[in-house]
């Protein structure tokens, strides 16, 4: 076996892995603490009421989860429960895979702060205009709030509602929690979060590290011709393909940034390359199905739509304008 090559994909790996790594730990204790801390249930009060600005305030509270979609779907059916607008639980369905700050950091450590703000701009842009799109639509009301959902959260635990915007539940009294009259005595927010932080870490790592791996052997062993042939140069349909194919794959984004910096190296356009981020992190197969819990096929329709137009805007933005 070659040796440089493998010294080539070690380098890439230690590199790209050990940025990752110390980025992963920072965000994971950050989101620990703004976890314990969050106050939830101001949070479902304006979610609830302030239903003009739903929409924007969807959009920022999937800033504010770094879950994947197994994680964010409860949420989302807690919001459905609590009669928040489908404006507001589509614009966090959008957000929260795409431009969360976990998946904002990955791509700053990768392709720097120019790319990590276009990025932002168009994807947070997407989740508001979406979650406003369908506000103005017939479907505005395909959103499940019927019997499942409520005698879902009915056979819960009490002391278990659903978080929003990944904030701890509140303990009441009578779930053994803190009473109001003995303020003294309430346990410090540190040790808890600091345990989530270091869970949603163990959760990251591996894939970030698998991601690390392989993006050090494509960088060995990857001929730069292939990845010109397919998804190289400047073609519209480079940018559509990648879009398409994006949606059915389940695209962990934690391992697809390292291995697409490296193909953009061997000649991916820029365009493909965000294309296919957009539209596999943002609407791949499982999480429809998981979607398919929440909202209503014609919303469940509208959902895709938006993530696969948003992949191609994104891609065409990155290919010709940024």
């Amino acid at each position: 076996m070659d040796t440089e090559k493998l010294m080539v994909a070690l380098n890439e790996f230690i590199h790209v892995g050990g940025a990752l790594v110390l980025v992963i730990a920072v965000v994971s204790i950050l989101t620990g603490f703004m976890r314990e801390y969050t106050p939830q249930d101001k949070l479902q009060k304006t979610l609830s009421k302030h239903e003009k600005w739903g929409p924007l305030l969807g959009s920022l509270c999937g800033m504010l989860t770094p879950f994947c979609s197994a994680s964010v779907v409860p949420v989302t059916m807690g919001m459905a429960t609590m009669g928040v607008s489908l404006g507001t639980v589509l614009s966090f369905l959008i957000s929260a895979p795409l431009c969360n700050f976990v998946v904002l950091a990955m791509v700053y450590v990768t392709f720097g702060f120019k790319v990590t703000a276009s990025y932002l701009a168009i994807t947070f842009i997407a989740a508001v205009f979406g979650g406003w799109f369908i506000t103005k639509t017939p479907w505005r009301n395909e959103v499940k709030r019927g019997e499942e959902l409520l005698e879902g959260k009915k056979t819960k635990s009490s002391c278990s509602a659903a978080p929003v915007c990944g904030a701890a539940p509140t303990p009441s009294p009578s779930c053994g929690g803190v009473t109001n009259n003995d303020s003294a005595s309430k346990p410090s927010k540190t040790k808890p979060a600091l345990r989530f932080a270091w869970a949603l870490f163990k959760k990251i790592i591996p894939y970030v590290l698998i991601g690390a791996f392989i993006s050090g052997l494509s960088a060995a062993y990857l001929p730069a011709e292939m990845v010109e042939k397919y998804v190289g140069g400047d073609s519209m349909m480079s940018i559509i393909f990648a879009a398409i194919v994006g949606v059915p794959l389940y695209l962990r984004i934690e391992m697809a940034i390292p291995l697409l910096n490296v193909l953009i190296v061997k000649g991916m356009g820029m365009g493909p390359a965000m294309a296919l981020i957009i539209g596999g992190t943002g609407a791949s197969l499982p999480e429809i199905a998981l979607v398919s819990s929440v909202l209503k096929p014609k919303a469940v329709i509208a959902f895709v739509s938006i993530i696969l137009t948003t992949a191609i805007i994104g891609g065409v933005l990155f290919q010709y304008v940024i």
